[in-house]
């Protein structure tokens, strides 16, 4: 199962999405789609969103049981902790926190 939100992007784009998933709210998609169709709209989607706004989510055997990707958004960003993919807002607290999480070489994670 997959889920992919669009914003601010080219009408057809959601065109596009419709043909293979369900648009349950606006720029709100879910489907079932193998992993060639949904990587295959994922790049879809990044070529032609211009200055739009795009995310993916799916299903996978790791610890959270789901993928994110982002496109587009310049204030959010994902940040990887421990495995655990999270989504972080750019404002002035993420500059004063973001060296802390991401250590110059391999050995500083066992310092944090």
């Amino acid at each position: 199962m997959i889920v992919m939100t669009l914003e601010k992007v080219p009408e057809s784009l959601h065109g596009e999405l419709s043909r293979w998933l369900i648009e349950v709210q606006t720029g709100v998609y879910i489907g079932s789609v193998s992993a060639v169709v949904r990587d295959l709209l994922w790049d879809k989607v990044v070529q032609h969103s211009r200055s739009g706004r795009c995310t993916q989510l799916f299903r996978s055997n790791n610890e959270q049981g789901f993928v994110i990707r982002m496109h587009g958004e310049a204030r959010r960003t994902l940040v990887d902790v421990e495995g655990y993919q999270l989504v972080a807002v750019k404002n002035a607290r993420y500059e004063q926190l973001l060296p802390k999480f991401t250590p110059e070489e391999e050995d500083d994670w066992e310092t944090l």
